[in-house]
């Protein structure tokens, strides 16, 4: 394998590689996506109609972690897990360190953890803080999880029979090993008893808010930005076939993105108690952040160069593509907020909303939707059921982001400049109320665009459930060419070889 290719057999299960647990994670991404998905459009419809909050157990403010957790944990994380164990195989030509033992326990211990977490919410179980983080028994199953991750994705690496180790594994194990120490060093807990289930943080005050805004902006920055490039860097070229544009951009993208990401968490604290240097020093390394970020969504879009006609044609490149455009549009208005007199509007308004779900929305979630149809016919070895719901999947999928997207910068400005408007004679021109009932009618554009994306996964599933049934009700048959089916002349030359 040279420096910017990758080859993959594309038509029998390779020996020794262990498809099986890439299935698994990848099953339980589409079931999570639904669950996370789900959550977020109930809890949307709950601030457009408060009489939904009819139970104290299904208050907005019970439900956001599932649906925070839901999308980032459990629907990005298993993404996250499925992509990494199949790239590092493919570009390390081995199977997975410690068998398929180690690799089902980090499988089912996960989804344990996600259990345990999404059940606490609703009971109040958590620390309350930022993230809703679970209570410490579960904090402690994942670390366990985690450390099992990593000890076969090292393990893969080093038994690895190709010399080179691929930029995307790069960003993948910089990903595993710094939420690793992200969550220690914010979970850091004195339980009351081991009995129960309560527990206090070792940290109080600005040195708490400074931790978790460190933990909070780097789980962005690592778990759905580095993993996630990791990605980009393989999915891309494979289903473009085409080499990255630059080899070595990827690798400088990768040593400024980790170095500058780690010091921007304090740009959430603007104007707080936080020392005041500590602020500027957060905000200084964010707008810092728009070169690598920008480097590497270069690199990506730039990798279609010889081979833009295929977005005519191919929805799941369509999909990958317009991720990295989303990742350049994420990054830049990102550092933009960090900028004191631009955060001095924007920050407590749903412009922040906005900001971080056209990243969820647009970054993360098409990402990992471009992945998954290029996984499934791979791993079932059955062309997609249906390439029309695709096409139907990523513009209903793409209307929902824009409706979702504006209507939060709309609302989030629009409240921002309410909150500062004096009359002449300096007192509040609008009350607090009167900013609330200004976002009902945005809150409704983004209830529509929630429930359109939810429509868009149910048509993935069904897509990915039917492809699944037809491999096997097929394997009585010859194998199918492992197509994702996006080319009708590939479909056609591989036919004629059979």
């Amino acid at each position: 394998m040279g420096a910017t290719t990758i080859q993959e057999g594309l038509h029998e299960p390779i020996p020794g590689y262990d498809e099986q647990i890439v299935r698994w994670f990848v099953l339980a991404t589409i079931v999570w996506a639904l669950v996370g998905l789900a959550a977020g459009l109930f809890i949307a419809l709950q601030l457009t109609f408060p009489s939904l909050n009819f139970s104290e157990y299904a208050t907005f403010g019970r439900l956001r972690p599932i649906h925070v957790s839901g999308v980032v944990l459990a629907f990005a994380g298993n993404a996250l897990f499925a992509t990494s164990l199949y790239v590092v195989q493919r570009t390390c030509h081995v199977g997975l360190w410690g068998g398929r033992q180690l690799s089902m326990l980090v499988f089912f211990g996960y989804q344990l953890f996600l259990i345990l977490a999404m059940t606490g919410y609703p009971l109040g179980i958590t620390q309350s803080k930022e993230y809703a983080e679970p209570e410490w028994y579960a904090d402690l199953l994942l670390l366990a999880v985690w450390l099992v991750y990593l000890a076969i994705y090292t393990g893969t690496l080093a038994r690895r029979r190709e010399p080179h180790i691929y930029v995307a594994n790069w960003f993948y194990l910089a990903f595993i090993i710094t939420v690793a120490v992200l969550h220690i060093v914010n979970n850091l807990a004195m339980p009351v008893s081991f009995v129960g289930t309560k527990s206090y943080s070792q940290f109080a005050g600005v040195q708490d808010a400074l931790i978790q805004w460190w933990y909070g902006h780097n789980m962005i920055g690592f778990f759905l930005t580095a993993g996630f490039i990791g990605m980009m860097y393989y999915f891309v070229p494979k289903q473009a076939e085409r080499p990255i544009y630059s080899y070595r951009l990827s690798i400088v993208h990768f040593w400024a993105l980790i170095f500058l990401y780690i010091w921007a968490g304090p740009h959430h604290l603007h104007y707080s108690a936080l020392p005041d240097w500590a602020q500027t020093l957060g905000a200084a390394f964010s707008i810092m952040l728009w070169i690598p970020s920008w480097g590497g969504m270069i690199n990506g879009i730039m990798t279609l160069s010889g081979a833009w006609g295929k977005l005519r044609t191919d929805p799941i490149l369509r999909f990958l593509v317009v991720a990295v455009a989303f990742y350049g549009m994420a990054t830049f208005e990102g550092p933009l907020m960090s900028i004191k007199a631009v955060n001095a509007l924007s920050h407590y308004t749903d412009w922040t909303v906005g900001h971080v779900h056209s990243g969820a929305l647009g970054w993360v979630a098409f990402m990992v939707f471009g992945a998954i149809y290029y996984l499934v016919p791979r791993l079932w070895r059955a062309p997609l059921w249906s390439h029309r719901l695709v096409e139907w999947h990523f513009w209903i999928a793409t209307i929902a982001i824009v409706l979702y997207i504006t209507a939060m910068w709309v609302a989030g400005i629009a409240q921002g400049l309410m909150w500062r408007a004096y009359d002449q004679f300096g007192f509040l021109q609008y009350s607090f109320a009167d900013s609330v009932a200004m976002l009902h009618p945005y809150y409704l554009v983004r209830a529509l665009g929630g429930l359109l994306y939810l429509i868009g996964a149910v048509l993935m599933t069904l897509n990915v459930f039917m492809t699944i049934r037809s491999s096997r009700a097929g394997r009585k048959e010859p194998a199918p060419p492992e197509l994702s089916g996006t080319d009708p002349a590939l479909q056609a030359a591989f036919a004629s070889k059979g």
